[in-house]
Formats: structure tokens, sequence, C-alpha cells
């Protein structure tokens, strides 16, 4: 398998959480909750993390609701999604982040070190891992 890089974010309202994995191993680590600033992404923060980690892709959680109706966050994301990719050039792709947030109540210690937005950020990136064809 090729080595690929990839940053993932956990967007939210008030925070961005970021995480970063790649192919071989198939591992995801938390890296940083981002604080937004009036309801927008930092782009300071996130430029350094890109130049300091060189991801060749973006993985980005995609809300859905247990019943399939739309959530407040998806233009928002779809928005965010096409700053990262005009930006930066690279490929973005969804993982549905349902699960995301919950299963982070395993990762307690962690989500206590790091923060819960930055956890989720990184199982976000470990079922986009998880999918891909080996």
């Amino acid at each position: 398998m090729k080595l690929i890089t990839a940053m993932a974010f956990d967007y939210g309202t008030k925070r961005i959480g970021v995480a970063i994995g790649q192919t071989i191993s198939l591992t995801a680590e938390p890296l940083q909750v981002i604080q937004m600033k009036n309801k927008q992404a930092t782009w300071d923060e996130i430029n350094y993390l890109v130049k300091e980690w060189a991801p060749d892709v973006f993985v980005l959680g995609y809300p859905t609701t247990a019943d399939k109706s739309p959530h407040f966050l998806i233009p928002k994301i779809e928005k965010f999604s096409r700053q990262l990719s005009s930006r930066y050039r690279k490929e973005v792709n969804f993982v549905d982040e349902r699960l995301s947030s919950h299963a982070t109540v395993d990762y307690a210690l962690e989500v206590r070190k790091i923060g819960l937005d930055a956890v989720a950020a990184k199982l976000i990136l470990e079922t986009w891992l998880s999918e891909l064809e080996v």
C-alpha cells in the first residue's frame, strides 16, 4: 500500500478537532483543538499544521442524524471543505461522524489530555483508514 498521510478535521461551531494519520500503519493520533474565532476557522493555525505535517489528503467528519435528516452543520462543513481544497489543492474525503463523538467516551484519559474534538477527529480518520481498500 502506498504511504498516504491524512489530516482529519472534526468541524464544530466553537472548535475544530484535528488528527493526523497514515496508511502504512493505519493509525491516527489527535493533534489539537483549534478554537473558532467569530464562528470562522483560524487559518493561521491550520496553515501551520498543514505545513508541519504535509498531509496528502484531508478527511472531514460529515454529520448525519439517526433519521437521515440534514444536520445543521452540513453547509458549513461543505464550505470548509471547499476552502481546504482550494487553499491546499488536496483531495477532501468525508466520513460519517455519527459515532465519533460518542466513541470518545472510551478514550477518557486521551480526551482529558488533548480534548474531545481532537479525539473525535482521530476517530473520523481511523474510520476513513479502515475503509480504504488494502
